[in-house]
């Protein structure tokens, strides 16, 4: 099956390193204190909101996204469709020997 271009591992990984990077903080580890706990840093004053930093990870997240080709999602499909038929078959088989069995017991039980 052919591999849309950028799809190759190597592709991917370098995609993932520039978003990582470019989505990094800048702040540097927090210290451990006594125990080797890391100690509570004070809380930093909230940003606001950044609409084009927003848009620039949406479009770095959906960049990540494949789709199946029209061949993969007509295989999975059929695929599904035949396991719902086998499912549906076992399941009407066995509904039937239970029916059986449970009737059989009940005709013995009548009779007793």
């Amino acid at each position: 099956m052919a591999r849309k271009p950028g799809s190759s591992p190597s592709a991917i990984k370098n995609r993932a390193a520039k978003t990582a990077a470019a989505l990094a903080p800048s702040a540097q580890a927090a210290p451990v204190a006594k125990g080797g706990a890391a100690a509570k840093a004070p809380a930093a004053p909230k940003k606001p909101i950044n609409p084009v930093r927003f848009a620039q990870e949406v479009r770095a997240e959906a960049r990540k996204i494949t789709w199946t080709t029209r061949k993969e999602t007509w295989i999975t499909s059929v695929m599904v469709f035949i396991m719902v038929v086998l499912a549906s078959l076992f399941f009407t088989f066995a509904d039937w020997i239970l029916g059986l069995g449970s009737h059989l017991i009940l005709k013995f039980a009548a009779a007793g």
